[in-house]
């Protein structure tokens, strides 16, 4: 099923398709969970982030173990119109800001909940660093739906 035709009217799989989606409204959702913070609602914050979170790793397992077996990158972009060179400067750049992006949403994940247990958590600072997250996560983001576009559209 997951390596399937996909939902997007394209030759991508659906593993791609579904991933390319939820990545579509990572922002919106991050979003969301943001706005629980706003309120003050910060039970429903963590267990948002806590959610989203999960679903985002898990797809991106489920996205590099199917990249693995379907041929990956190289396969797919042999059918693209978009040169091969750019793509892969472009792919090295998202691979970079998506790591940096997933590190640290981690990161703050974990810190601040210790911090939180503990009476310690610096609200300024963790609203800084969680700009700086959501920023990466929704370049990261957008970067990977071009990456589809690139691959499977143009």
């Amino acid at each position: 099923m997951y390596y399937s035709q996909g939902f997007l009217g394209t030759s991508a799989p659906f593993y791609l398709d579904l991933i390319t989606v939820y990545f579509g409204i990572l922002p919106f959702l991050l979003g969301f969970s943001i706005y629980f913070a706003i309120k003050k609602e910060y039970g429903k914050h963590f267990i948002s982030q806590s959610i989203i979170l999960s679903i985002t790793l898990i797809l991106t397992v489920i996205f590099e173990i199917g990249v693995r077996i379907t041929g990956g990158f190289l396969e797919y972009s042999k059918h693209s119109n978009i040169s091969f060179d750019f793509m892969l400067i472009f792919l090295g750049i998202h691979i970079q800001v998506a790591s940096i992006a997933v590190a640290g949403w981690l990161f703050l994940f974990i810190s601040s909940y210790k911090d939180y247990k503990n009476n310690k958590l610096d609200a300024t600072k963790h609203k800084k660093i969680g700009k700086a997250i959501f920023l990466a996560l929704t370049i990261s983001s957008i970067m990977g739906i071009f990456i589809y576009l690139f691959l499977f559209v143009f």
